[in-house]
């Protein structure tokens, strides 16, 4: 396993390639020294770990064993470590890190991973997760602490160890009194007719959406029984991640149909993403993409926040972020209201790290998301927090009833004010390192003469831009203004007719991801005819780049 900027993931087992206590051990002791060179007040401040429900009997691995073995690593040092007595949220970590200003937060974690994973999410002082050079740095650390201190299994000696805090209470109730400031409409959440429906998925989401309702005034959501309390076998699904669409909501639906409830809310296994699914006049289910979601919840925040602030000179201190492979729908937006729209590199930690970065310097950051059902609505957390997200949509929703509306007309109303922004996006698996380098490779010299493809079927290309090698030819100098990463492929193509589609590599599963976007300016376009023509770019962006024949690709299963 190697130490990155999105800490650990691999399966749960025995060996050096997996998660396991002695693997578990090393790391903490890794990132423990280092942490010690890089805070002189460590000792003063601590860090705080939690842990989902994950277990992998066989191994005897679980996700509380293995937090439970940090904080043996780190008392062991004489560092203060606030430990969650229970299962939490992942994005209660960098709460916490924030609010009680510590050095450090650890999630154990494998999100929504297959059932035998885990991680190990690591998080720095400023309550977002670490970028370069401190994955460097930790795994530098961690190859010179392999071998385990004494003590280091004994995690009994945190029992009743003066430095050993529980934060749970305090936290729980902190967190829901700063999410009451994000509640826009109290009255209207108290009266409402909409009914919803929440899954956690087997994971931790439950008690915590429901408390959220609470903080809100809502009456709490009907939750689906056989997936609100923990279970590690995730036995009702074949993944337990939401983005994959309406397998995972299969028996949310039913369960809505029941109680004749019209939307869903749906959060993977660790309660930092959030799906959305509107039920429509047609009796179909709309799931909307991360892109229509993060379009709806930036235009209510704006919304919200521009009725709360008459003063229109606060606007030129007002952010959004977004990701590159993210829809531009907030871009559109900012352009129209006057206020900043930023794009970081893929990943939350970008968008947490230049968030903090922002409100350091006296902005006022609104809201960030990215396609893969990520949201940051409170900026109180520097991370995507599918409680906060799960509680504001429900409240959207609630709100647009008091005018007629409905989520679907809501965003239609959206593209046509802002412009009409189609994504579609997929992925291949490939589990072969060799053969994924060849088809960047091959991109990179598509006529056998070291230069990037002209064409794409019968797509001109009118830009390229590849932050594996930094080339970017719609800048001046032909250097990329994002930052850099030999060690991941990502290559963004813009094409003549307004459509963008970015090719990369992800950093936690065995795939290779296309994202394709075509916008529209603001007005009445068809957007029938754009779907069509999107449709046609992504089948010749597989044909003509994937090639997955050549490749032996796997395609997304259904």
């Amino acid at each position: 396993m190697e130490f990155g900027t999105a800490g650990l993931r691999a399966a749960m087992g025995a060996g050096i390639s997996c998660m396991n206590d002695l693997t578990i051990i090393q790391t903490t002791q890794g990132f423990c020294r280092y942490l010690e060179k890089q805070f002189s007040d460590l000792k003063q401040r601590g860090v705080v770990i939690s842990y989902d429900a994950r277990a992998h009997p066989a191994s005897g691995g679980s996700s509380r064993r293995f937090a439970r073995l940090a904080a043996t690593t780190f008392i062991s040092q004489g560092i203060p470590v606030y430990f969650f007595s229970d299962i939490t949220p992942t994005p209660f970590v960098p709460y916490t890190v924030s609010h009680l200003k510590l050095c450090a937060g650890i999630m154990i974690t494998a999100s929504h991973n297959p059932k035998q994973d885990n991680g190990y999410k690591v998080y720095w002082d400023n309550g977002a997760q670490i970028i370069s050079p401190h994955d460097k740095g930790i795994s530098q650390a961690i190859e010179e602490n392999l071998e385990p201190w004494p003590q280091a299994w004994d995690d009994s000696v945190i029992n009743g160890s003066p430095l050993f805090h529980d934060p749970s209470a305090s936290i729980n109730k902190d967190y829901f009194e700063d999410l009451k400031k994000y509640c826009f409409h109290r009255a209207v959440n108290r009266e409402t007719k909409v009914k919803f429906v929440h899954t956690s998925v087997h994971g931790v989401g439950h008690s915590f959406v429901q408390s959220a309702f609470k903080a809100f005034d809502f009456v709490p959501p009907e939750a689906v029984p056989e997936q609100k309390d923990p279970d590690p076998e995730f036995p009702t699904v074949r993944y337990p991640n939401p983005e994959e669409g309406k397998g995972v909501l299969t028996l949310s639906f039913a369960l809505a149909d029941k109680t004749t409830a019209k939307i869903v809310l749906a959060n993977d296994p660790d309660a930092d993403r959030l799906a959305v699914a509107e039920k429509q006049d047609s009796g179909e289910w709309k799931v909307f993409s991360g892109n229509e979601l993060g379009a709806l919840l930036g235009w209510w925040l704006f919304t919200s926040w521009k009725e709360k602030n008459q003063d229109h000179s606060a606007l030129k201190d007002t952010y959004m972020l977004s990701s590159t492979v993210s829809s531009k729908i907030l871009q559109a937006i900012a352009l129209k209201e006057g206020f900043h729209f930023e794009e970081t590199l893929t990943g939350f930690k970008w968008m947490g790290n230049r968030a903090k970065q922002l409100i350091d310097q006296g902005k006022n950051v609104l809201f960030a998301f990215e396609e893969a059902i990520g949201y940051m609505c409170c900026p109180f957390v520097l991370d995507k927090d599918g409680v906060s997200a799960a509680v504001i949509s429900a409240e959207l929703a609630s709100f647009l009833a008091t005018k007629n509306l409905s989520l679907s007309q809501q965003l239609k109303a959206i593209y046509v004010e802002y412009g009409y922004h189609i994504t579609k996006a997929s992925y291949f698996i490939c589990h072969d390192q060799g053969t994924i380098k060849k088809l960047f490779e091959n991109l990179r010299n598509y006529d056998g003469k070291n230069n990037y493809p002209k064409t794409c079927g019968k797509f001109e290309i009118s830009g390229i831009r590849d932050l594996t090698t930094g080339y970017d030819d719609s800048q001046p100098d032909k250097k990329a203004v994002l930052p850099t990463s030999k060690s991941s492929q990502m290559i963004t193509f813009t094409f003549a007719n307004g459509g963008v589609a970015t090719i990369r590599t992800s950093g936690t599963e065995p795939k290779i991801k296309y994202y394709s976007e075509l916008c529209a300016p603001p007005g009445n376009s068809d957007p029938d005819q754009l779907k069509k023509e999107l449709n046609e770019l992504v089948s010749a962006i597989e044909e003509y780049f994937f090639q997955p024949q050549k490749y032996n690709l796997q395609p997304k299963g259904e």
